[in-house]
C-alpha cells in the first residue's frame, strides 16, 4: 500500500532552534493524561461548511483539534459550521482564506461540489498543507493525475474520504480473495440506490435571483458561466456534468473500492454503458456501466464488473433467499468465483461468503486484518501529526478515482471505449477524450 509521507513535524523542529535547553515537556506532565500539548495540536482550516463538510469537520476535531478558518459560498449553508465552531475565521473564498491564513493553519479538509476539488487541493498543497478531500478525488481524470503528483512533489499528508476504507471489510476481503476462499474471481456485479437527484433533464430555462448570502460567481469557480438556478445548488449538483460526477461519482468511490482493492484490478482496458435517455447536460436517470479489466501479474484472471445504478437489477443470487438484504440500503457488491460469492455492502462492510452455510464452515471468516480503529478521518489527522499513515492517500485513491470517471466517460460517448491509461488516452474514440480534460473558466487554473 503506497505511503503517503507526513512533514509536520519538520516545522515543529524549529522549536529547537530557540536555545540548547530547550526541552518538550511530556503532555500528562503539563496537564494530566487527557491534556494536549501545543506542539501536538492540528491546525485545521475548512473548504465547505455545510452538507458534508459539517460531518468531516466534526470527525477530525473528534481529536479535539482546532478549525482555525472556514471558507464556504453560501453563508447561509456554513451558518450552523460558524456556530459550531465560533473561533473560526469565515470566509467566502477559500484562495482569500489560503491567502490570509496559510500561517495559521497545518491541513485542510475540502468538502463542496466535485468541479472545486482538484483547485483547492492542489493549491492546498503547493502551501505545504495536509489534505483530507471528499469523494471523488476530482471532477476529471487530469485533475486526478494533477492532485497525485502534487502531492508527491509535496510530500504531504493525504486522504479521500471513501470511509470504508479503513474498514475492516475491505481488507478481509482481500485475504480471502488471496486465500482463495471462493476460488478463481472473473465476475462482479456492484449497484447502488442513487440517483436521489434529478438526472436525465434538460437545463432550466427560468432564471430566479441570486440568493443574497450566495456567491454565485464564486460557487461556479472554473465551470463554465451559466445563470443560477435552484436546479444545480445547494444541493442538486450531483446530476450536471459540469459540476458533479453523477450516481457513479457520488457512490463508486465507496462501492467500487472492494473490487479495486480486494481484487487488484488496476486500470480496466475498456469500458461500456447501457443507459437510459442521454442527455448533453446531465447524467441519464439509470445505468449498466461494464468495466473489462485485463488478467494482472501473480496469475489473476481477467475480470468483468457491472454497475447498477438508477433502479437496475442483476440476477439474485440463488444461495440468497429473497427475504435476505442484498447488500444494505445504499447498495453493495456481489463476488462471483468458481467456488462460491462473496457478498458485500456499500462501505465495503458487512462482508460474507453465501450462503449462511457456507460463512459458518469457513475456516477463515474470522481472520483478523488491520483497521483504523479510530477511523478515516482521525486516521488522516494522527498521520498529518506523523502517527502512521493514510490508507485512501491520493496515490492509491488516483486509480480509484479515475476507474470511477472513466465510467462517467462510457455514458457520455457512443460505443465503448478503450483505455490506455499510461498515456492517459482512449485510442479508439477521439472525441471522447474531451471528457478526459476541460478548460478551466478565465481566472481559474491548476499551474
Amino acid at each position: 500500500m503506497a505511503k503517503s509521507k507526513p512533514t509536520r513535524r519538520a516545522f515543529l523542529g524549529k522549536a529547537a532552534a530557540i536555545g540548547a535547553g530547550f526541552m518538550i515537556v511530556p503532555r500528562h506532565v503539563l496537564g494530566g493524561p487527557d491534556h494536549t500539548a501545543p506542539s501536538d495540536r492540528l491546525y485545521i482550516a475548512g473548504v465547505g461548511g455545510g452538507g458534508q463538510a459539517m460531518h468531516d469537520l466534526g470527525q477530525v476535531t473528534r481529536a479535539k483539534d482546532p478549525i482555525v478558518a472556514i471558507a464556504d459560498v453560501d453563508a447561509n449553508r456554513a451558518a450552523d459550521a460558524y456556530k459550531r465552531w465560533p473561533d473560526a475565521k469565515p470566509y467566502k473564498d477559500w484562495r482569500e482564506m489560503f491567502d490570509k491564513e496559510a500561517k495559521n493553519f497545518d491541513a485542510v479538509v475540502i468538502a463542496c461540489p466535485d468541479h472545486i476539488h482538484a483547485y483547492a487541493a492542489t493549491a492546498a498543497m503547493r502551501l505545504g498543507k495536509h489534505v483530507y478531500v471528499e469523494k471523488p478525488m476530482a471532477h476529471d481524470i487530469s485533475e486526478v493525475r494533477a492532485m497525485r503528483r502534487v502531492a508527491k512533489e509535496t510530500g504531504v499528508v493525504t486522504q479521500m474520504g471513501n470511509q470504508g476504507h479503513s474498514f475492516p471489510g475491505v481488507h478481509r476481503l482481500r485475504k480471502w480473495v488471496e486465500l482463495g476462499a471462493i476460488g478463481e474471481i472473473a465476475e462482479v456485479n456492484c449497484w447502488t440506490n442513487r440517483p436521489s437527484w434529478p438526472q436525465g433533464v434538460p437545463r432550466p430555462s427560468d432564471t430566479p435571483p441570486v440568493p443574497e448570502t450566495l456567491d454565485w460567481d464564486l460557487w461556479l469557480g472554473p465551470a463554465p458561466e451559466r445563470p443560477y438556478n435552484p436546479a444545480y445548488c445547494p444541493r442538486d449538483w450531483r446530476g450536471w456534468w459540469d459540476f458533479g460526477t453523477g450516481s457513479l461519482g457520488d457512490m463508486g468511490c465507496h462501492i467500487l473500492d472492494s473490487p479495486y482493492y480486494g481484487l487488484q484490478l488496476g486500470a480496466p482496458s475498456r469500458v461500456s454503458a447501457e443507459t437510459s435517455e442521454r442527455f448533453p447536460e446531465t447524467a441519464p436517470k439509470s445505468s449498466i456501466i461494464t468495466y473489462e479489466f485485463p488478467a494482472r501479474g501473480d496469475g489473476l484472471p481477467a475480470v468483468t464488473l457491472k454497475w447498477h445504478d438508477g433502479g437496475n437489477q442483476f440476477e439474485w443470487p440463488e444461495e440468497l433467499p429473497k427475504d435476505k438484504p442484498l447488500g444494505d440500503n445504499d447498495g453493495g457488491s456481489l463476488f462471483i468465483g468458481t467456488k462460491g460469492k462473496i457478498l458485500g455492502g456499500t462501505y465495503s462492510n458487512g462482508m460474507k461468503l453465501i450462503p449462511e452455510s457456507a460463512m459458518e464452515a469457513y475456516e477463515h471468516k474470522d481472520i483478523e486484518v488491520e483497521s483504523a480503529s479510530k477511523g478515516h478521518q482521525l486516521q488522516w489527522v494522527a498521520a498529518c501529526k506523523g502517527e502512521g499513515e493514510t490508507w485512501s492517500n491520493f496515490d492509491y485513491a488516483a486509480g480509484l478515482t479515475e476507474m470511477v470517471l472513466l465510467g462517467n466517460i462510457a455514458l457520455r460517448t457512443e460505443g465503448p471505449i478503450e483505455w490506455d491509461g499510461e498515456n492517459m488516452k482512449i485510442t479508439n474514440n477521439e472525441a471522447a477524450n474531451q471528457f478526459l480534460q476541460r478548460e478551466p473558466r478565465a481566472g481559474w487554473s491548476l499551474a
